[in-house]
């Protein structure tokens, strides 16, 4: 199935990442570029440093300047995640591309890789409640409530890997087709932001 390979790759893209714990840690990609182990493993690591990156910038300390700095830095992170998901699609699309499509053949709600982008932050929150569970500086409630959300987060892993492993068995059927629509985000772009263009 598409998403064990998936998960997995996320969890080592993961515990990779913590082994240094620094968002400017550069990133080594043990798979082939150009895969798509490759980019799994790229799409979670942009997630992670982006995921830490949220941390950061909430500290109630933090100086203006340096918030500001990281907020631009998640701006940039944002438009990489939608890159990425949109290279994901492109294998997908090109994978699929053969596929006879039925007559009564449906589109889905979302594309596979926007599911697969769920997916990898589903990856993230489990990875980081598991922590608050194992947390020894913490009350007994706390432990068991972060339990109790780390058996829904799992169980919605599970859920979303099958619905995706599903959603791609009907797009290689015909059953569905893919429909790929651009992001088209605004607020990065200087021809399109009203604040950037009328500062031009």
């Amino acid at each position: 199935m598409f998403t064990t390979k998936s998960n997995q790759i996320f969890s080592q893209a993961i515990a990779d990442y913590h082994r240094f714990d620094k968002v400017d840690m550069p990133i080594d990609n043990p798979y082939k570029n150009g895969s798509i182990e490759y980019l799994l493993y790229l799409k979670n690591w942009i997630d992670t440093v982006q995921w830490h990156l949220e941390d950061i910038i909430r500290d109630p300390h933090i100086d203006p300047e340096i918030a500001l700095k990281i907020k631009r830095r998640i701006d940039r992170s944002n438009q990489e995640r939608t890159d990425m998901v949109e290279y994901i699609d492109s294998y997908f699309l090109d994978l699929y591309k053969d596929v006879p499509v039925a007559e009564n053949a449906t589109v889905n709600t979302e594309s596979p890789a926007w599911a697969i982008d769920r997916l990898s932050i589903l990856a993230l929150k489990i990875y980081h409640m598991a922590q608050e569970v194992a947390r020894k500086d913490v009350s007994l409630q706390h432990v068991e409530e972060c339990g109790r959300k780390l058996a829904v987060l799992r169980q919605q892993q599970d859920d979303l890997s099958a619905a995706i492993d599903q959603l791609l068995e009907d797009i290689a059927a015909g059953r569905k087709y893919m429909k790929v629509y651009k992001q088209m985000k605004m607020y990065n772009d200087p021809e399109l932001n009203p604040v950037l263009y009328a500062s031009k």
